[in-house]
């Protein structure tokens, strides 16, 4: 890439259409090089905020800054920069290379580069995006996952200041994603292009991104590396997105977390009392005796997944609790059973 990578700033964006907000005084910063991923449900202002970041939507209040720049009141040709989306949306009348050179060619003649720059522009992009002899070929020639690699390459042709990339992988089967997404982090790498992607899955977040922006409802609930963001959830929010969980009654006493008036090796937040939600993961939770246990209920399943022994616990109210078992025992549906508490995170 000629042109140096780019920070991005979102300042105080607000955003609301037909009265419902859709942003509430939103605030990231993008670091200049970095992959970034913007996590969340559905309706929670992913697509919008990567809209504006774009261009394609503008702000009620706050600004967007590309390094020092006011991009706010730009237009999108003016803002430079590369939007792929979910659906390829390439050109079926032109060829591969046709459609990777496209954002140059229309360029306006006084900024368009030579004919024979924007060759080996294309050649370059198609050795990097593993497409090499495909440039003649058309998009109904190619799979899915080939389709998405050009629509990738027409967005970095024209050097853009930042990669916008919205569900990029969503139209996808699961084992080409799996593919696509070690490719990307390796494209990402080569290329140092800051890079923000939008994506509802969360292993998708956790694998490609250098941090995580995981949004709720128009909110940003939290900002941290793959680990931060899982280690340490800001919010119950986070910790219930992010993973299976389950969300147990607990007491905070004198810093401690007690569970049926059990200790856990949880520790309650500064100045916590009184009762607080303890949310556990499935590896937080250890099959015990009954009588000894902070939970129990009886097995309702018991299989393999992942490589890990996965055991269904139905509690005395009917939830379903996940563990996830080491030692590799299988139960029989019915049998009795009691879960430790190993870990966890305490929200009030």
């Amino acid at each position: 890439m000629d042109r140096p990578s780019t920070a991005i700033r979102v300042e105080n964006v607000s955003k609301t259409f037909d009265t419902a907000a859709v942003l509430h005084d939103l605030s990231l910063d993008v670091r200049a090089g970095e992959l970034i991923g913007l996590l969340g449900p559905s309706g929670s202002g992913k697509t919008t905020l990567l809209r504006i970041i774009a261009g394609l939507d503008a702000p009620d209040r706050g600004r967007i800054l590309f390094g020092d720049d006011d991009a706010t009141g730009l237009a999108v040709q003016e803002r430079a920069v590369g939007f792929v989306f979910q659906h390829y949306a390439l050109f079926k009348h032109m060829t591969v290379a046709d459609n990777i050179a496209y954002g140059l060619n229309a360029r306006r003649r006084a900024d368009r580069p030579a004919t024979a720059e924007i060759k080996r522009r294309v050649g370059d992009l198609l050795d990097l995006i593993r497409l090499s002899g495909f440039g003649d070929r058309y998009p109904s020639q190619l799979s899915g996952g080939q389709r998405q690699r050009v629509a990738l390459a027409r967005a970095l042709a024209v050097e853009p200041r930042v990669l916008l990339l919205d569900e990029p992988f969503g139209a996808l089967d699961a084992q080409v994603r799996k593919d696509l997404r070690r490719w990307l982090r390796e494209i990402h790498d080569r290329t140092g292009q800051t890079t923000i992607f939008v994506t509802h899955d969360q292993d998708e977040a956790l694998e490609l991104s250098d941090r995580v922006a995981v949004l709720d409802r128009g909110r940003l609930e939290q900002v941290g590396t793959p680990d931060e963001v899982q280690e340490h959830p800001a919010s119950a929010t986070v910790m219930k997105f992010l993973g299976d969980s389950v969300e147990v009654e607990a007491i905070a006493e004198g810093g401690r977390v007690l569970v049926r008036g059990r200790e856990t090796p949880v520790s309650a937040p500064a100045g916590t009392i009184g009762p607080v939600k303890l949310y556990v993961r499935p590896w937080q939770l250890q099959l015990a005796e009954p009588e000894s246990a902070h939970l129990s209920g009886t097995v309702r399943s018991s299989y393999r997944t992942q490589g890990r022994q996965r055991i269904e616990v139905v509690d005395p109210e009917g939830r379903v609790l996940a563990v996830e078992d080491f030692d590799g025992v299988r139960y029989p549906a019915g049998h009795p059973v009691g879960l430790r508490i190993n870990g966890g995170h305490v929200f009030g």
